[in-house]
Formats: C-alpha cells, structure tokens, sequence
C-alpha cells in the first residue's frame, strides 16, 4: 500500500481524491509507514514539529515521481471540467525524468490530455541554442514535448538563443504572459545541493521576477559535466524568479538520493534566508516536498526519531540510536550509562530493553563482528560471528565496477585482499566511460602514434588518415557536441589499457578483466538510455559462466549522472531472471560505495581494514587511471581527486570506528548484503 499526504488546500482546490497510478504498486517498508510518514502518535503536530514544511516521503524516486505525475493529472483535469487553461512551470534535469515519463505513460495509455495546458519553463542557459543537447528546450521535448499533445503555441521556455539586448524585453513579456493568464497553477521544482530555485542563487532576492542572471563559480563547476567541461558552462541564465515561482498556487520540491539530504534538512528544518532560496517556500500556502528515502536522510524523523517520537526499537534502530549516542556525547559506546540515554531522548529504550550495559555490550559486539581482514571469508575458521562464510576457501568472486576506475576506487583494499588470499576473482566493467575522457587525451594518444610510426618507419597509410581525421574532428568539435563513433572508440580503449594497469596493479591478469560496454550507456552523450534486455542478458551471461560465490556491486546512487543506479538495476534484473539456477542459492551480494558517500556505520555489514601499505597500494591503483587522475572530466562539486576522496572516505570510516571504541586502522572499506532470494 502507498500513502501520500496532501495539502488540505490543494484537496479543496481538487475537490476530488487524487489518482493513484496502476504502476505505484510498490510496498513501503514497515519502518516507513511508522517512522517517516505515519508515525504511531494521536499528535501529528507534535511529531512534525520540526518540519516548516509539508514532507512526504517514499521508498523510491520512480514512486514518488508516480505519484507527483497522478497529482498533476488530476489538476489537468479539474481545470478541463471548468474549461480553464492549467499554467504548470516545469523544470528539466535527471531529477525530472521518471515524472515526465509517467505523465507520457498517463497521455498514451490512460487518455490524459494537454490541451488545455500552458507550460513554462523555470530556466534556460544564456546564451543556449534550442537545438542544444543542454539545453532545456531539448530535454523537455524529448521526455514530454514530443510525446503529448500539447499544443505548440502553449509552450514557453526562456529563449537562450536572443541577442543580448533583447533579454530583458522578453523576461518582461514572460511574466505578462503569465500574469495575464490568471497566474502559474502548478509549479515543480527540483533542488540544487545549494538550495537554489531555479537559477536563483544564494543571495538572490525574495521579490525577484524573470531575468537574466551570472551564474556563480559552483553552479558553473556542477553544470560542467553535462557540457564536457567547465569551459564550456554558459556563464549566464534566464530563470523565473523567486517571487514568480512564489506566486503559483501549488508548489511541488522534488529531491532524490543522499548527495539532497543535507539541503534538504535545512530547506525543511531550517531558518528561511536568502543563502538558500528553497527556503521561502516556508512561507507558502501550499507547498509539498516530495523525497526519497536517501534525501530524507538527514531530517530528525529520519536520522534520530527517537527525538520526534517514540520509534520501533527493533535491532536495526537500537544499533543506529547507539551509535548516535555514542557520537553525540564523544564516548566509546561501552562508556555510554543510563543518564545519557535518558539526557539525549533516549529513555524509552532503556524501559523497552534494559540497563544500558547490557545494551552497549550488544551492540559493540555487533559492531565488532563486521570487522574482517576476510573478505572472502577465513578459511577452516568459526565463521559464525563472521561477516563472510568459511565455506568455499577459493571462492569465484565479480566485481562490478560501473565506470573502469570505480573497481580501485571504490574498493580497492578488498579487491586486493581477494586477489592476495587466492580467490578467483574476476572484475566486470560494466560501461565503456568514454565520455568521461578529455579530447586532449586522445589527440595526445594519436600523436604517440604517429611518431611511433615514423620512427620505426611503418607505414600504415590507414592508421595514419585516422589519425589526421580525429585530430581534425575533436579540434573543429562545437561545444557539448557528441563524439563520433572513432573518437568514441579511442577514448573507450583508453579507459580500458588503465582498467588493465589498475587490475594489473592489484595482483590480476588481463584474463579476469571483462568489458561489458553495456548498450545503455554507448550514445556519447550523458543522457543514457534506458536499462533493456540486451543489458541484462550481458550480466546474465557472465554470471553464468563464472557462477560466482560473491559479487560486489556498487549500491552508491549518488552517482550525479545516474549510471551507477542503473548498472545496479540491470545487476538485480538478472539475479531476478537467474532466482532457478542451483548455484545462485550460494551466491552473496555485497554492496559497496564510491566516491561520494559511505554507509552508515550502524548500516554496515562487512568492514574490511586496511594497513598504511595497502592504503597507498590501492591509491597506486587508483593513479594508473591517468585520465582521470589530477582534473576528472566530471568533477562535480567536490574539487577533490577521486583518490584523495576515497582515502578521506576510508580513514574518516575507520577513525568512526575508533570512536565508538573499537580497533584502530588506518582505514576502512565498508560493506552492506544484499539480499535477492
């Protein structure tokens, strides 16, 4: 069952119960439905107390997006009835994707009709011609534009194309259009990790109207990776302003995954200022904040509910309370007494369960048991305070590595331990991350070749006019624009000799290193398709023919361009499909995190230490990826190297353990099962 909390206004606006869609079949979790949304509690105010903000929050983003898309749906039609046109503000960008194809999916198969809806875009880079793979223009007509019947002239987005001089006079005109038709009925957002709305940057005035704005250092350094480098960002944008996106009576803020969690706990929790735009829908009429389970992470309901209100105590939220107390008041957690509990909301616990000597010893103990120097599993060993089974002692490993370089980066310590205690692994590549080469790189690669050829006077005529014909492309190649298939193929074979070079590096020969080159992810853009068959039916076979006993998986969704979430999905898609084979029972899933976040303590299953040697073993690793060592093509907001990200990522996990009182490492990777069957 799938609940959502609607805006009593917006109810009385609709005057009828929103549409559920036939596709948002997907349970919530228990803890969800007691902790989240529907607490156990007579007083809802009370529990909400912190919130300023209406916040739903579900399972996943698809559902959620579901759900938004039947709500709109359902304003659409209402506005039908009375015959009146239904003005929606609409946003591009990955956030909005899975939203635009529900309401594609509502027109084709359910009948819903656009006719009567008057869209207007929030934004659009200046100066951005239409036609651009970046621009919004583009994206909203190849996720809903082309697939709906909207009519054209009902479409408005800041025109990016207009000489200078003629800006202002059409930002003017674009709030008459819609003031003059009885204003925006419905507007969705989506929300920057800086709290931005629209372009509107920090700092931007409440009252402010559409206009042209200067985009600041860290929206340019975000924006870089879909313009293949920071060189290429627009310096400017068109957007809605504040005041204008304020003015509509329905407003939708629409987060996903853990990297929204920290702007969304101050969005919702925290002061309304200025340094966060977002914020002044504090003072909305009726605002809905629609998130994930990943971006909701951070609100007090969430990550210390025994604050809010009175939780669940089963196992898994006794270990996340401790380990919050044990951090909140700096001690290790068998220091932790009965008065801190009861200092830090936490009495209710203690009545459920016991002294708090007996519960620190539980859940040290717990705590204690994921760390393993095994990873593989130890063999002829008691293994049943152990992470990993005994069973097995050369075990048939998989890696998954989304992109060539996550491998090393992700987990590199495990991988070299694996290869190190004789296990049989085998490391897939799962996409070719041809675009996330520099141009530079391939015509420096061309370049060697044609003096090797000349040195050792070879003369390959062919080679020699590919060369000439790729240097000449990638120096006469427009901004942003695709790779052709030639140059495609260098940079995908560049990734591929430094996936070698990092196996090589941990102890492995070319033999184990597989190149999947997914087809979802080969349009040499960073839009992608779609996960399909053909993408599954890969991992299928692989497995098959290895029939691993582990596989490593990276379940890091903070991905800011989505491959890793959806090289997860086709990973669980054929685990689904591979549920009859008799080898498949004997099979763990172990999920790992990258570059961005790490799991939670109180969350991690397996912790694999590392000595100083083997951390500047793996960071070795790490730098035979020349492409992307010293400036990655998609930095994203950290400036950090991926390899000074990792490091800080495994010394800061294994300094946590250390503060809750366990055995100090130099670092740590961390490890969470997956459990398919």
């Amino acid at each position: 069952m799938c609940f959502i909390i609607i805006n009593i206004k917006f109810a009385e606006f609709l005057k009828i119960e929103p549409e559920m869609s036939k596709k948002a079949n997907k349970p919530m979790l228990e803890s969800n439905l007691s902790n989240l949304n529907y607490p156990n509690t007579s007083d809802l105010k009370t529990f909400l107390r912190f919130e300023k903000l209406p916040v739903t929050i579900f399972t996943d983003a698809d559902l959620a997006s579901i759900e938004v898309a039947n709500e709109i749906a359902s304003i659409i039609k209402i506005k039908q009835l009375r015959k009146e046109n239904c003005l929606i503000g609409f946003a591009a960008g990955s956030t909005m994707a899975a939203f635009y194809e529900e309401l594609v999916r509502l027109h084709k198969k359910e009948g819903l009709s656009f006719k009567n809806v008057m869209s207007f875009n929030i934004y659009e880079f200046y100066p951005m011609a239409p036609e651009s793979i970046q621009s919004s223009a583009k994206f909203m007509q190849e996720y809903l534009f082309d697939h709906i019947d909207i009519e054209k002239s009902n479409i408005h987005i800041p025109d990016g194309s207009l000489p200078l001089e003629k800006v202002n006079e059409f930002c003017a005109d674009y709030e008459r259009k819609i003031e003059s038709n009885g204003g925006l009925d419905v507007i969705i957002q989506r929300v920057s990790n800086r709290g931005h709305s629209g372009f509107n940057d920090p700092g931007s005035p409440f009252d402010s109207k559409t206009r042209l704005v200067t985009l600041d250092r860290a929206t340019i350094t975000t924006a870089a990776s879909d313009f293949y480098g920071e060189e290429n960002v627009p310096r400017k944008a068109i957007t809605m302003g504040i005041d204008t996106m304020f003015g509509a009576k329905k407003v939708f803020l629409l987060a996903w995954g853990e990297g929204k969690a920290p702007i969304i706990k101050k969005i919702v929790e925290g002061k309304k200022t200025d340094q966060i735009p977002a914020s002044i829908l504090q003072d909305h009429a009726d605002v809905s904040v629609i998130l994930d389970e990943a971006s909701a992470d951070e609100l007090k309901r969430v990550k210390t509910p025994w604050i809010v209100d009175t939780p669940k105590w089963d196992e898994a939220m006794i270990k996340k309370g401790v380990v919050w107390l044990s951090k909140k008041v700096s001690k290790p957690i068998l220091k932790l007494t009965n008065k801190d509990y009861n200092d830090q909301h936490m009495n209710d616990l203690l009545t459920e369960v016991g002294e708090a000597y007996d519960i620190n010893i539980k859940i040290f103990n717990d705590l204690q048991k994921t760390i393993t120097g095994w990873p593989g599993g130890k063999p002829n060993a008691d293994d049943s305070n152990r992470p990993e089974r005994a069973q097995h002692p050369k075990k048939r490993v998989i890696i998954f590595s989304p992109h060539p370089d996550d491998d090393v980066i992700s987990m590199g310590g495990t991988f070299i331990r694996l290869v190190d205690q004789g296990h049989d692994v085998h490391v897939a590549y799962q996409t070719s991350g041809n675009i996330a080469v520099f141009d530079e790189d391939v015509i420096q690669l061309t370049d060697f070749f044609q003096e090797i050829d000349q040195a050792l006077d070879v003369q390959n005529k062919e080679a020699l006019e590919l060369y000439k014909k790729v240097n000449k492309y990638i120096r006469e190649k427009k901004p942003g624009e695709a790779d052709k298939p030639e140059v495609k193929k260098i940079k995908s074979l560049i990734r591929r000799s430094e996936a070698r070079a990092g196996c090589r590096h941990s102890g492995l020969t070319d033999d184990k290193a597989h190149f999947l080159d997914l087809p979802f992810y080969e349009t040499g853009q960073v839009k992608k398709n779609p996960v399909g068959p053909a993408d599954v039916k890969i991992i299928k076979d692989l497995m098959l023919e290895i029939k691993p006993h582990q596989v490593f998986a990276a379940g890091d969704l903070s991905d800011p361009h989505g491959t890793h979430r959806v090289c997860l999905d086709a990973i669980f898609m054929a685990l689904d499909e591979l549920k009859k084979e008799p080898w498949i029972k004997d099979c763990w899933v172990w999920l790992y995190r990258g570059a961005w976040h790490e799991w939670p303590v109180n969350e991690i299953e397996m912790a694999v230490p590392m000595s100083p040697d083997e951390l500047m073993r793996k960071r070795k690793a790490i730098f035979r990826h020349q492409s992307q060592k010293d400036s990655a093509l998609f930095p994203g907001s950290d400036s950090r190297e991926f390899w000074q990200r990792a490091e800080d990522r495994n010394i800061g996990l294994a300094s946590q353990y250390d503060q809750l009182g366990l055995a100090e490492y130099e670092a740590m990777e961390g490890f969470k099962r997956y459990f398919f069957l």
